[in-house]
């Protein structure tokens, strides 16, 4: 008795509705929605597999997950009411199979077409009215992929079955998870299994059902272990207990059912297999459904949990679970879509059409050359529409050549740094030729300053060719746009090649004029030249003011740091304008400020202490003077050599001279203000070239590149005979444009099916968002407008579930 109170009639759930009006109506508007998305998602995962494994989008649907032998597939048949699934004691699912059940209308009276069929996408247009042949054909197209060694393959099987008696659901039935390989199986089948379902069930668009039978411990469960790592926190996770009827006696699955063991927040259905008996007998389903309840009605226990028991229970919570998950995700989904469209859009776009007609190439490949130099010129002005932001390009990298490296470098090099004080010295004693000059001679500081300015020159050839790799850069960005035509591309950097370094040559001569020109003529008449009197002037104060601070020093020391001289000397004024060159300053030790003192006829010169035969004072033939007091060896009367006098022989001078180590301060003088001279004549050129080498450069490379390259274009490319060659595509370049047609066409496909959604889908989905929670039982559900009940959302008038109701 008590079995028939907890399991009313079909006349007593019809009048428990009708006593909930209120709700029926909000559950019709909710079935209405329900029997409307699910068949659009159904048409979008046959879009979507047009993509194979090049599909990134993820779709609404459940996937069924359990161990082998759990009951998955008896399950599945349960819900299709039909026997259609390979059987046997090993593996029998190795390829995922995406089965999806689509409520159809009964055939009309008299019609040949059976109520039911299958439809497999790899065999489209084919019906399949005879369930053996689903199941044959799911057997050969497993082999044909996965082979025969119980192997798996990750690739799917679509199958769509179409039946009055079916609620509209899509399923994905995943290989179980076996724990040691049998037979001919690979060694790490459970490894490659558990990674298959893992690469379905982590994504946040797919229902876990977690299928485990009731006979083992639910804490072991391996379905409800990988649930709980894609969805830690259950909320997209169903339970259903299988095998209830052969639990041990005095136990039952009510904590099992009532999630007090494992809670999941959609909770569980139980349900009752079909034996091994049954199935050798070729028990149908009907049969098997009528014994479930049979079970039910018989066990009080479960009495209370009616709406947590039976295949027709689990095939309606599925239905109205998936609604409202499809409800809350697609609208993200179109968005998704939609974006992807357009990026696939701009790259079909960036393949260009199929160029057939001569018309067509011509005006094509000029607007190729066209906007090639219309590039080329933007990157170099910087006016460019993707110039990046994380480095600097084009032009700017120009003008740092120029300024930060040319320019710069040039004012860090010291035209002495390489140039010692022996040097000098040498260069001087050697323009004297064989006698000692009155005045220092310009020829030192001439070929000393050419030396100088001439090492100008490989920094500025060098800053060219710096300019002319940018512009090769520049020209390899305008070509990332011509991957499809790769002779053209090969010709563009030829001729751009070829035309950079034509203007290269010319630039060359240019800065090697600039050079040359400042060489051949040293313009000592400068205004900002300090020139030889205002420069012997400077040192000459400076050696008294050090001769000052000596103080007990009587003279300067021999090793007078020049160096420091010419500090000084550099420091001082250099505006003084000389006409003449250096004149010889200091005549017998008497220095300009001294004046001038004239000799009478009778007065001969004093003598004069140390060696001054340097060239300063007026020297002797011999390189000093004499007392008036000593007679000359010439003046004395010749006699014969003595047999005991010696002769006297000289030695040597050496195959190299160099003059000697010690210094007088008349040379320590001469250095430092050789050294100022050259420092003053160097600056005033090394201005000179900073200035007109990169205007050089611009002129005869750059902007010359800029006016002449699209004319260059036209007249070495522009050519009817060469059209067909140089507009050859490559091979991969047609595929990729046929492969990117085809992906543009399946998501304009998907688009235009999200399109059709009925327009309340949108306030639904606002409704189901809106933070409302339900129950079932005891199982909180968020995000749903509608509770989960087993007499909701649901036909009602439906034959499946009029036939099986509780």
């Amino acid at each position: 008795m008590g079995s028939e109170q907890a399991y009313p009639s079909p006349s007593s759930s019809s009048s428990s509705l009708s006593s909930s009006s209120s709700s029926s109506s909000k559950g019709h508007r909710s079935s209405s929605i329900g029997a409307a998305v699910i068949p659009i998602v159904n048409r979008l995962q046959d879009i979507i597999a047009q993509l194979g494994d090049a599909s990134t989008i993820r779709l609404p649907q459940v996937a069924v997950v359990g161990s082998q032998s759990s009951g998955k597939s008896s399950v599945l048949e349960a819900l299709v009411g039909r026997d259609f699934l390979p059987r046997g004691s090993d593996i029998c699912t190795r390829r995922p199979l995406v089965l999806q059940l689509v409520h159809s209308a009964p055939p009309s009276e008299g019609s040949s077409l059976a109520a039911e069929w299958g439809e497999f996408l790899h065999r489209p247009g084919q019906r399949f009215e005879d369930f053996a042949e689903i199941r044959r054909e799911i057997k050969i197209e497993t082999e044909r992929e996965a082979g025969t060694n119980q192997g798996i393959s990750d690739k799917q099987i679509r199958l769509k079955i179409f039946s009055p008696n079916v609620l509209d659901i899509t399923l994905v039935d995943l290989p179980g998870i076996t724990k040691v390989p049998v037979g001919n199986q690979p060694s790490d089948i459970e490894i490659r299994i558990r990674t298959m379902i893992m690469s379905y069930i982590k994504h946040e668009t797919c229902m876990i059902l977690a299928v485990s039978p009731a006979n083992s411990d639910l804490a072991n469960s391996d379905a409800l272990q990988m649930a709980r790592i894609a969805d830690p926190n259950g909320s997209r996770t169903i339970g259903v207990i299988t095998k209830l009827d052969i639990m041990d006696r005095g136990t039952d699955a009510c904590n099992f059912l009532l999630g007090k063991v494992i809670p999941l927040r959609l909770g569980y259905i139980g349900v009752v297999n079909r034996s091994q008996m049954d199935i050798i007998e070729n028990r149908s389903i009907a049969e098997a459904l009528a014994n479930e309840e049979k079970f039910f009605r018989s066990r009080p226990v479960y009495h209370s949990l009616a709406d947590r028991c039976g295949i027709p229970q689990l095939a309606k919570k599925l239905n109205q679970i998936l609604v409202q998950h499809i409800r809350m995700v697609l609208p993200e989904l179109k968005a998704r879509l939609n974006v992807q469209m357009i990026a696939v859009l701009k790259e079909l776009r960036s393949y260009g059409e199929t160029i057939e007609s001569t018309e067509e190439k011509r005006v094509i490949l000029l607007n190729i050359l066209t906007k090639y130099c219309e590039d080329f010129s933007a990157l170099v002005e910087g006016k460019h529409l993707e110039m990046p932001t994380t480095e600097l390009s084009g032009g700017s990298r120009i003008l740092h050549i120029f300024q930060a490296i040319f320019v710069n470098r040039l004012e860090e090099v010291d035209p002495c740094e390489d140039l010692t004080d022996d040097e000098i010295r040498t260069a001087i004693q050697n323009a004297t030729g064989t006698k000692t000059a009155l005045f220092v001679p310009e020829v030192p500081f001439e070929v000393l300053v050419r030396r100088r300015i001439a090492r100008l020159l490989d920094p500025s050839l060098q800053c060219l060719r710096f300019i002319y790799d940018e512009l090769i850069k520049i020209s390899h960005t305008c070509a990332v746009d011509l991957p499809r035509f790769p002779v053209l591309n090969r010709r563009l950097e030829e001729v751009v090649g070829k035309f950079l370094r034509d203007g290269v040559k010319p630039a060359e001569r240019m800065i090697a004029n600039l050079i040359g020109m400042e060489m051949d003529y040293i313009n000592t008449s400068h205004p900002r030249f300090i020139g030889g009197s205002k420069a012997v002037e400077v040192a000459m104060q400076q050696l008294r003011s050090l001769n000052l601070t000596a103080k007990n020093a009587p003279k300067l020391k021999d090793d007078v740091d020049a160096d420091k001289l010419v500090d000084k000397l550099a420091a001082t004024e250099k505006g003084s304008k000389s006409r003449g060159f250096l004149v010889k300053s200091v005549v017998n030790g008497v220095t300009p400020d001294q004046g001038t003192k004239f000799l009478k006829n009778n007065d001969r010169p004093e003598a004069q202490t140390g060696n001054t035969s340097g060239g300063w004072g007026i020297s002797s033939l011999f390189g000093g003077n004499r007392n008036s007091s000593q007679e000359s060896p010439l003046n004395k009367p010749f006699s014969e050599p003595s047999l005991h006098d010696r002769t006297i022989l000289l030695k040597e001078p050496p195959s190299t001279l160099r003059p000697s180590e010690e210094r007088t301060e008349n040379e320590t003088i001469e250095i430092a203000v050789t050294k100022l001279l050259l420092r003053s004549y160097y600056d005033i050129v090394r201005k000179k070239i900073q200035d007109a080498v990169p205007k050089a450069i611009m002129h005869f490379l750059v902007n010359h590149a800029k006016r002449d390259l699209l004319s260059t274009f036209i007249q070495k490319l522009y050519r009817e005979e060469q059209f067909s060659i140089l507009l050859n595509e490559r091979e991969e370049v047609a595929v990729k444009r046929q492969q990117t047609k085809e992906l543009f066409n399946v998501l304009r496909q998907a688009v235009s099916a999200l399109d059709t959604l009925p327009i309340d889908l949108e306030d639904a989905s606002r409704g189901s968002t809106s933070g409302s929670e339900v129950f079932t039982g005891s199982t909180l559900i968020p995000g749903m407008s509608s509770p989960v009940h087993p007499t909701m959302d649901a036909d009602l008038s439906s034959p499946y579930i009029h036939r099986y109701k509780l």
